[in-house]
């Protein structure tokens, strides 16, 4: 069994805005001169991990990740009863072992002493020295950790002592982690380098972002006065055939969840299978833009990974575009097997086209 798995998959979307930029509109690329559509890669791991797809397979393997972790232990700990002070101060020392956290500015520590300052305003601030700077994710492990010294500290009404604060985990079962990779800045040591490189999906060929006017009317205007719209709004959009590109490396996804096969197996299945049938969830309320991948080229081997992003160097065009994209797609393939030699040592395909393959069958090639 080869070392790295490399996926290709062809998807078609309709009409949507998939992954918005900072003005609203769809994320886009130039690419052989052309204008491309973009889901970012971001974007795509981020509905990956949360989807169901992940829940099911993955159930008790998914970390947590956020800023306000040290919000959540400070509830509990007032839950447990410890008092305010305290568990402000207790939950800080906890958070600090996962990043640096916030400090109130002068401004801000002088409007907490102000006598008309809200209750709401106040826990806010009291509240924002619990947050870590930057988002980190936490393995179950160290949430079981973590819940494992709020129980302890709780009961004995002390605040945490230094070996008990040995919260971080270089071995741990966190798939989502494992595949994904983690940065702790302040703790390299826990660093976790990501086992799956995931590309920026790209449309196949170019692309015009279109404006959607729309309108909404108020049911119980009775257009005595003014039949005129009660919201007027614009939205942004395109439709597209993307090309999304992973590679897994196997043995490093095996050696991040500590040589566990069967949770390597089923992270791989979790992945390929979100990444077949799981869409970004920008806008779908207003498109309901829901997708599945027509094409998945799946290879193994111990050859150097390579993208086939250079068959849409020349934007796709035609009535016929998938057919044409799989065949452009192929076609790259066995040429760079030509020049290169063999870019993997096995392969197989799924094309919903010709009804070749399955998913199922794709799945069970990648298994470890």
């Amino acid at each position: 069994m080869g070392r790295f798995l490399q996926l290709h998959l062809l998807t078609s979307y309709p009409p949507a805005n998939l992954n918005r930029d900072d003005l609203g509109r769809p994320k886009t690329a130039m690419m052989g001169g052309a204008m491309r559509l973009r889901i970012s890669s971001q974007s795509l791991k981020r509905a990956w991990r949360t989807s169901e797809v992940f829940e099911e397979t993955l159930k008790g393997h998914i970390g947590v990740r956020t800023k306000g972790m040290g919000i959540e232990i400070f509830n509990m700990l007032s839950n447990k009863g410890v008092a305010e002070k305290k568990a402000l101060d207790w939950a800080k020392v906890i958070a600090d072992v996962f990043g640096k956290t916030k400090s109130l500015t002068t401004k801000e520590k002088t409007k907490l002493k102000e006598p008309e300052i809200s209750e709401k305003d106040k826990k806010a601030l009291k509240l924002k020295p619990l947050e870590i700077e930057q988002l980190a994710h936490f393995t179950p492990e160290e949430e079981m950790a973590i819940n494992k010294l709020i129980d302890t500290i709780a009961e004995r009404g002390s605040e945490p002592e230094k070996d008990e604060l040995t919260l971080l985990r270089k071995k741990h079962s966190a798939a989502d982690v494992a595949l994904f990779g983690r940065m702790l800045a302040s703790s390299p040591a826990f660093n976790t380098e990501a086992a799956a490189q995931v590309a920026h999906a790209i449309s196949v060929h170019k692309i015009t972002v279109e404006d959607d006017f729309f309108t909404a009317i108020d049911d119980l205007n009775e257009d005595s006065d003014d039949a005129g719209a009660a919201h007027m709004g614009e939205t942004e959009f395109s439709a597209a055939l993307f090309y999304q590109y992973i590679c897994i490396d196997r043995a490093l996804l095996q050696e991040n969840l500590g040589g566990d096969t069967e949770l390597t197996n089923n992270s791989i299945k979790a992945l390929i299978e979100a990444a077949a049938t799981v869409s970004p969830t920008g806008k779908q309320n207003s498109f309901a833009s829901r997708a599945r991948a027509s094409y998945i080229l799946c290879e193994t081997g111990k050859q150097q990974p390579r993208a086939l992003s250079v068959a849409f160097l020349k934007p796709v065009q035609g009535t016929d575009m998938l057919n044409t994209t799989i065949k452009a797609l192929e076609d790259t393939r066995n040429k760079m097997d030509k020049n290169y030699g063999k870019c993997a040592d096995a392969e197989i395909i799924m094309n919903n086209l010709t009804g070749e393959g399955s998913l199922q069958e794709i799945i069970s090639a990648a298994m470890v």
